[in-house]
C-alpha cells in the first residue's frame, strides 16, 4: 500500500495522484506540485489515503509544499496575464489568417509555459504563430488542439436540462456515448433532442444505461411467447423503468399487464439469478 493524496489542477479536470512527502494534507487545501508540464498549483480533493499500487502508476511525484498567500497571488496574477495573451494570440491568428478557434490561454504556474489551446476542422500549420507568440512572452509556447467537447468543458454552459454543464462541474473523464444508448432508453433519436452543447451525445445518456442494460437482461424481449394463467400470450410491450410487461392474449382478446416479480413469483419467467 502507498499513501496519496488526489489533486485536481481544474474544476472538473482529472485526478492526478501525488506522493504527500509525509506531509498531512486535509482536502480543499491548495499544494505545489511537479508535473510533467513543470511546478504547477492545485487543489486538494482527496485527502491522504492508502492505495494499492496496482492502482497507480509509478514513480509518483512528491508534493512540494502546501501553498502560500503568495502562490495563491501568482495563480491570480497568472490568470490575469492569461487574458491579454489570449488578445494577443488572437490578433496573430487573424494576421497570419488562420483557420483556428482560440478557446483559452493557461500560464503554468512557474511561468515557464504559455499553453494556448484551440479548435479547427482539420491541421494548422501555425510554425510561424509559434515563433511570434515566443518573441512576445519570451517562454515556451505550446498550441494545443482540442475537441468539441473538450471546448464545452473549458468554457461551460447551461445545457437542454437547464442546468451547468456536467463535463464544466464535475465530471473528470469524458466516457464513450453511443446511439445505442438513446435506443435502450426509447429516446427521441433527433440529433437535437439528445446532442449538447458540443453537438456531440449527451454525457448523460451514459448515467442510467447499466441500468438500462441489466433491465433488458431481465425482461422478455418483444415478440417473445409466454404462458400465462389467462393462456399463451405474446409480449407486445414493455416498460422498462417499472419494470413492466405487456402480453396480448388472444382467447381472451386483450393487453394484459404484468410487473416483472409477478411473472417470477408463478414461474413465468426466472431471472438471470435463478437460471
Amino acid at each position: 500500500m502507498i499513501e496519496v493524496i488526489g489533486v485536481r489542477f481544474k474544476k472538473a479536470g482529472k485526478i492526478y495522484y501525488f506522493d504527500p512527502n509525509d506531509i498531512t494534507i486535509d482536502k480543499d487545501n491548495y499544494v505545489i506540485v511537479e508535473t510533467v508540464r513543470g511546478v504547477e498549483f492545485g487543489k486538494v480533493v482527496i485527502s491522504n489515503k492508502k492505495v494499492d499500487e496496482e492502482d497507480i502508476v509509478l514513480p509518483l511525484k512528491k508534493v512540494l509544499r502546501i501553498a502560500s498567500d503568495k502562490d495563491k497571488l501568482i495563480v491570480a496574477e497568472n490568470q490575469e496575464n492569461s487574458h491579454e495573451a489570449y488578445r494577443v494570440c488572437q490578433e496573430k491568428i487573424q494576421e497570419h489568417d488562420l483557420d483556428m478557434n482560440l478557446v483559452d490561454v493557461e500560464y503554468t504556474f512557474d511561468r515557464n509555459k504559455v499553453i494556448f489551446y484551440f479548435t479547427a476542422d482539420g491541421r494548422v500549420d501555425f510554425r510561424d504563430l509559434v515563433k511570434g507568440l515566443a518573441s512576445i512572452f519570451k517562454t515556451r509556447i505550446e498550441l494545443r488542439q482540442i475537441g468539441v467537447r473538450d471546448e464545452a468543458k473549458l468554457l461551460g454552459g447551461i445545457g437542454p436540462c437547464g442546468r451547468m454543464l456536467c463535463c464544466s462541474t464535475f465530471l473528470g473523464d469524458f466516457e464513450p456515448v453511443s446511439i445505442k444508448m438513446a435506443k435502450d432508453q426509447n429516446l427521441s433519436l433527433n440529433p437535437a433532442k439528445i446532442s449538447g452543447l458540443c453537438g456531440r451525445l449527451m454525457c448523460c445518456l451514459k448515467y442510467e444505461n447499466d441500468d438500462y442494460e441489466y433491465a433488458k437482461k431481465e425482461l422478455p424481449d418483444i415478440g417473445k411467447k409466454i404462458s400465462t394463467p389467462y393462456g399463451s400470450g405474446k409480449v407486445v410491450g414493455i416498460n422498462i423503468l417499472e419494470r413492466i410487461i405487456q402480453i396480448e392474449i388472444p382467447e381472451e382478446e386483450k393487453v394484459i399487464e404484468y410487473t416483472l416479480q409477478e411473472l417470477i413469483d408463478e414461474g413465468v419467467i426466472k431471472t438471470q439469478a435463478t437460471e
